[in-house]
């Protein structure tokens, strides 16, 4: 690679952006994020009022070329490509249902981009389970990016491992073309490591520090909508759910509640326990998925209060900053915008080695 001018602008684009969370990350690693793809209209109005800058093609992958992206480009060129491609089929939070879904070979569109363009980096964040379960997948798209003449590490991340507040496993992959590249070391751990410098990881309680105290949606509602309160809202939640909430202790799950609070479904000790429970103060969060102010989709009660966590902690517990507009006044697709997300810090950690290692010139 030739050495840049460092008063040029190293380009990225963002394929399957959702509402912007990898593109913050982009953007914090030095990236100009020239163009975003994303065929959701929710996570693409949510996307457009926090990125006035990029041109959003709001259409399916499939109908992108690689002559589109460039030509938003300001210096006629793309530095890097990164994709969240949707593979569902391979989520653990999906292992039991033996569905095929035709999203998951959007994989190979991302692999056809990065052949028109041939950026000088790429990027890739997906569940684990694409390496095994999605490997008829995985497997070719490394070969072909291979041959084209990319260096490419990959593995599987622990978020919590790079200062995000939650505990979330990814595969990540990394790229160069005709350069070496390797994914970063990790700056912080659980407890203390001997003979490697890391910081302990970040808490729920640091994550959500300074907050105000959150709004019910029905309130919200009657005074305005949840967005004028920067979506620091909480559902309205049951009785029921309220007293199975009084029940348990901070950070526990399921198996806490009594065999009367338990719902039919849970009573014998079976399936997913991480469900209809706390978080615990001084530890990360559980993954922050589309349903995290549902108590019957995670562990997503309040550490103490009689409550599920606000949008607004959850985007927190996702390192979203509160300046993140989130632009919808439904609270299920703001959950969705929130939870599908990459975390922006942990984006920005894995980008800034792209960045790095073109500014390196190698």
């Amino acid at each position: 690679m030739k050495k840049i001018n460092k008063k040029q602008k190293l380009v990225a684009v963002d394929l399957f952006s959702g509402g912007g969370g990898l593109t913050l990350g982009l953007k914090k690693a030095g990236f100009l994020v020239s163009a975003a793809v994303e065929l959701d209209k929710f996570a693409s109005a949510t996307y457009r009022v926090n990125n006035p800058g990029a041109v959003l093609f709001n259409k399916d992958v499939r109908n992108i070329s690689g002559a589109e992206l460039l030509a938003t480009s300001p210096t006629g060129k793309i530095d890097l490509i990164a994709a969240c491609p949707p593979c569902q089929s391979f989520s653990s939070l999906t292992a039991k249902y033996k569905r095929e879904d035709s999203r998951d070979e959007l994989i190979n569109e991302f692999a056809r981009l990065v052949e028109d363009i041939m950026p000088k980096t790429i990027m890739m964040e997906n569940v684990p389970g694409l390496m095994k379960k999605g490997g008829h997948l995985f497997d070719p798209v490394i070969c072909h990016f291979r041959k084209l003449g990319y260096s490419i590490d990959y593995k599987v991340l622990e978020v919590a491992d790079y200062g995000v507040p939650q505990r979330r496993k990814r595969l990540v992959v990394l790229g160069a073309l005709n350069a070496e590249i390797r994914i970063p070391a990790k700056t912080h751990s659980e407890l203390p490591l001997e003979n490697v410098k890391t910081k302990r990881w970040v808490t729920v309680r640091k994550a959500l520090s300074g907050l105000t105290a959150p709004v019910l949606l029905s309130e919200a509602k009657k005074k305005g909508g949840p967005q004028k309160f920067d979506w620091n809202v909480i559902r309205d939640i049951s009785e029921l759910n309220q007293e199975r909430l009084r029940h348990l202790p901070e950070g526990s799950d399921r198996t806490s509640l009594p065999l009367h609070l338990r719902p039919t479904c849970h009573t014998e000790d079976q399936g997913f326990t991480n469900v209809y429970g706390r978080m615990a103060w001084d530890k990360p969060s559980p993954t922050i998925t589309g349903g995290c102010t549902t108590p019957s989709k995670g562990r997503f009660g309040h550490p103490t209060e009689i409550r599920t966590i606000s949008v607004r902690e959850a985007a927190r517990l996702q390192t979203f900053p509160d300046s993140f507009k989130i632009n919808t006044d439904f609270v299920d697709k703001a959950c969705l915008i929130i939870g599908n997300a990459l975390p922006p810090l942990f984006a920005s950690i894995m980008a800034k080695a792209c960045f790095d290692i073109i500014s390196k010139g190698e």
